[in-house]
């Protein structure tokens, strides 16, 4: 579970990342301040060199070849310079070195065929005659052990060599060392504390979408999202969530609104079927009132086929199933054609329509956009006042085609004007149920119109009429 953990996980790789930056710091910082102190060592044994040289190897000495060679050691530097002999040496001895201080560090000398010929009594047991990887180099330094020494080359093969304890800078290191491994612990430590708080803070807002999201799968739609940071990523996805959250809603709401409204519609022709048939049953009757009620059980059912039809082609439409045969196609003909098939429809109450169809070239479904201008005539026929007038106009304009459909009746009441395409809503239900429409023409209407990318709206007011638009892409 811990794996699994965006958290966890966070945490490790802020917790790798720390300890490599710490650990790369304080090593770095102990790498410098050893190199800073060895370089300090290296210049002091530079400067205690100085006053070395002139006495253990001067410039006048004779080489190897010379016949006189110098005293033992023990003669020439019994505890040199402390315990070196009272009186003026010879001149093949030593010079007196009173400045250099053997008590914190050590010297010896060689001559130029390899013997030692000098030794300080404070050197750390035998040290080994330098070598020197070529004639021109003149200077090593080297670490031997707990010690450091510089060794010095002159021309006439001497070789000098001073040293120092490392005793005393190796057992401060040590404790810097230990130190910065304190230090680091520490900051290691915080920085995991600080990252363990900020990744907790950070995605507080995730725990929260994921108690509204089990709420909402728990039932309670209505649950949302606070967005505590509204310009942060987080924020923004809980925004987009609600967002969606609140389609979902919508969206169940309309499903259960939908259940009830098609199971209201069904039940009327359903129950007028059963009292029929029941009512024929019960007794022995004419054949007149055996027509009747064969001819209101064919009604119902006929009802009950056209709400059943609508109702898969809106279930179509909504999963995409609604198979699109997009060709290029001219509104104006499509529009005329429809107005021929409801013309009958217009006689018989009388109303005249009224075309004006100019050339409005689209590409689309010829049938699903014809069903969509017979719906529009339909509707503007059905809620007119007799003698009165529909007019039908086609036309492209803006790369775009456009068709009108507007009457003369009696209008739609602005309250109804948001809800006019919703499935089974009728402005009057009384006089929309007496003519057997269930209320979804619009609906599948403007489905249609939305699956070709256009857009439909209508316009209207008391009295003056109600004007619907259809815009169709080119």
């Amino acid at each position: 579970m811990i794996l699994h953990s965006i958290k966890w996980r966070l945490q490790a790789w802020h917790g790798f990342l720390l300890v490599a930056l710490v650990a790369g710091l304080m090593s770095g910082f102990y790498t410098f301040e050893r190199r800073t102190r060895l370089q300090a060592i290296d210049t002091v044994l530079h400067e205690a060199m100085t006053p070395l040289l002139p006495r253990l190897a001067p410039m006048g000495g004779r080489g190897e070849g010379e016949r006189r060679r110098p005293p033992p050691p023990e003669e020439v530097c019994p505890g040199f310079p402390d315990g070196r002999p009272e009186g003026p040496p010879p001149e093949d001895r030593l010079r007196d070195v009173r400045p250099f201080d053997t008590g914190k560090f050590y010297y010896a000398a060689w001559l130029d065929n390899g013997e030692r010929f000098a030794i300080a009594t404070n050197a750390p047991g035998e040290i080994p005659r330098p070598e020197f990887k070529s004639e021109k180099d003149r200077i090593i330094l080297r670490t031997r052990g707990e010690n450091r020494e510089l060794a010095h080359a002159v021309p006439n093969g001497r070789i000098v060599l001073v040293g120092t304890s490392l005793a005393l800078a190796t057992a401060e290191m040590n404790k810097l060392a230990a130190a910065l491994a304190l230090i680091g612990c520490g900051i290691v430590v915080v920085g995991l504390g600080v990252g363990w708080w900020t990744a907790g803070r950070a995605l507080r807002p995730i725990a929260e979408i994921s108690h509204a999201a089990q709420e909402i799968a728990a039932g309670d739609l209505s649950k949302r999202i606070n967005p505590s940071e509204a310009e942060s990523e987080l924020g923004q996805l809980a925004t987009l969530l609600n967002s969606t959250f609140a389609r979902l809603e919508a969206a169940f709401a309309r499903q259960k609104q939908f259940t009830s409204d098609a199971a209201h519609e069904l039940r009327t022709p359903v129950s007028v079927v059963l009292t029929q048939t029941q009512s024929a049953l019960t007794k022995e009757r004419h054949p007149a009132e055996y027509r009747e009620s064969l001819e209101a059980c064919q009604r119902a059912a006929q009802r009950m086929k056209r709400l059943i039809e609508s109702l898969l082609e809106l279930a179509r439409l909504d999963a995409g199933q609604a198979n699109l045969r997009r060709a290029p196609l001219d509104l104006a003909r499509t529009a005329r054609d429809c107005v021929e098939l409801v013309r009958p429809l217009a006689d018989e109450r009388r109303l005249a329509i009224h075309c004006e169809l100019a050339p409005a070239n689209c590409s689309g479904d010829d049938e699903r956009l014809a069903l969509v201008i017979t719906n529009l005539l339909t509707n503007a026929i059905q809620y007119n006042d007799e003698g009165g007038e529909v007019r039908i106009v086609t036309r492209g304009e803006n790369g775009a085609a456009i068709l009108t459909v507007a009457d003369n009746g009696p209008g739609i009441a602005p309250e109804h004007l948001p809800h006019i395409f919703q499935r089974f809503y009728r402005a009057d239900a009384a006089r929309t149920a007496s003519q057997g429409r269930a209320g979804l023409g619009l609906a599948i209407s403007k489905a249609i119109v939305d699956q070709h990318g256009g857009t439909i709206e209508v316009a209207g007011a008391p009295a003056r009429g109600a004007t619907f638009i259809v815009r169709l892409p080119a």
